[in-house]
């Protein structure tokens, strides 16, 4: 692959070498993964680059339709617009379930928008791992907004406020569990939760939903160097695209207000920093399941813990110390204590 000429195509807005290069930073092959590290290398968007923008909900609120309803409110306003959709992969193939592109048909046939749904593979939170390597390069072919939905509440979305400047929580009106407390933890990382369906029989309910957020988020505790109102709970209709606008704005001024304090740049640092950990993390499961000597050893200690003859924390500890008898590298002997 000659990573300079594909590094140029993506310089130039190509929508097809775009695909092309998420495909290369998703393989798992050794050749792929060094070629889309040098593809990386040579890419340098601006120093704050794209807004990035989380959004997650439970399935069925209407996220596909909010995101073509305000991708297209984007796009015609002279905004460059990338979707990077999280699905759930099959447990047989291994991809995506849900087809993103079939569910935001207009969109997909926007010229200034990009839609890629990649199957999660079973990634934490529902965010494929190489999600964060896709935005970079969504925003070196020149999109100025990157949406990255994700699979849905339930699994460890802090993953996406990890990797995006702000998270959109969208929610369906008058579901009997406004404010259950297996939510607290997710919408204390919304910087806007917003309620759906907000039209015909189902917009009083919604009002209501939304003041009722609005309250319990009053209550939780203000993060510093957000503004005044933020978080805040608001209505929107995706399907009519009442309150569409008003949702934009607040967006873009909370955007806006947290380039201009410097705490979007004080964010992606600290992501940076947060994301080394995470490939390191990765990096080691990889050296360690690779190791020969414990590939040798697991199987035994496997068999040990389901005949009771072990803990499984004395055998990790074992196990562990293998591994790093040899340094960690490829070329331990298998052996048994």
């Amino acid at each position: 692959m000659d990573v300079e000429a594909m590094a140029e195509r993506l310089r130039a807005g190509e929508r097809r070498a775009l695909a092309q290069a998420i495909t290369l930073i998703e393989s798992t092959r050794a050749d792929d993964r060094a070629a889309a590290r040098a593809l990386l290398a040579r890419l340098h968007p601006g120093p704050e680059g794209a807004m990035r923008l989380g959004l997650t909900g439970t399935p069925g609120v209407g996220k596909s339709t909010f995101i073509e309803a305000l991708g297209g409110l984007l796009t015609a306003r002279g905004h460059r617009v990338a979707v990077l959709a999280v699905d759930p992969s099959s447990t047989r193939s291994g991809g995506s379930i849900l087809g993103d592109k079939t569910r935001m048909e207009r969109l997909s046939r926007d010229p200034n928008a990009f839609i890629r749904p990649s199957p999660s593979r079973a990634a934490l939170g529902g965010v494929a791992r190489r999600t964060r390597e896709a935005i970079l390069l969504a925003e070196a072919a020149g999109y100025d907004v990157v949406i990255v939905e994700t699979v849905g509440v339930g699994q460890s979305e802090t993953m996406v406020s990890e990797m995006t400047d702000l998270f959109l929580l969208l929610m369906a009106p008058a579901g009997g569990d406004e404010l259950q407390g297996v939510k607290r933890g997710i919408m204390e990382i919304a910087d806007l939760v917003v309620v759906n369906k907000a039209d015909g029989a189902l917009k009083p309910a919604a009002t209501r939903t939304a003041a009722d957020y609005a309250g319990a988020l009053r209550l939780m505790r203000k993060r510093e160097g957000d503004p005044e109102g933020i978080p805040a709970a608001m209505t929107v209709s995706a399907e009519t695209g009442e309150g569409l606008e008003a949702v934009w704005r607040r967006i873009a001024a909370l955007d806006a207000h947290r380039r201009g304090t410097g705490a979007l740049a004080r964010r992606r640092t600290g992501q940076a920093k947060l994301w080394l950990r995470r490939e390191l993390e990765e990096g080691l499961k990889a050296a360690f399941a690779a190791h020969p000597a414990v590939a040798a050893a697991l199987p035994r200690a496997e068999a040990r813990i389901e005949a009771g003859e072990e803990a499984p924390e004395a055998a990790a500890e074992r196990l562990l110390a293998l591994f790093l008898e040899s340094g960690g590298g490829g070329s331990g002997a298998a052996r048994e204590d």
